[in-house]
């Protein structure tokens, strides 16, 4: 299933979605696809570390910091390569 969140208003179409909780802080996981296109404006955002997370359809909204993150090795900076990413941020407190 394919769920749209929002990460400082650029949306990912994301998979593998999960949120709990820990410490009293919510987490929520997902994994995503990242074009050669897209490589550069998507790590740029992952380097701010400072995230409003949206996602409309569970009505969820929070600031956050990453609490993991790995990529897969494909080389993006091929021309038509598609990445794997995995994205875990934390409720900042």
């Amino acid at each position: 299933m394919t769920l749209q969140l929002m990460i400082n208003g650029r949306i990912f179409d994301v998979t593998g979605f999960f949120e709990k909780e820990h410490l009293g802080r919510r987490i929520v996981g997902f994994d995503f696809q990242v074009t050669h296109e897209s490589y550069h404006d998507v790590t740029v955002l992952l380097y701010e570390n400072d995230f409003r997370v949206e996602i409309p359809s569970l009505e969820v909204d929070f600031q956050a910091v990453i609490h993991n993150y790995f990529t897969s090795f494909t080389n993006l900076y091929e021309e038509g390569a598609v990445g794997d990413f995995h994205l875990e941020l934390i409720e900042k407190r």
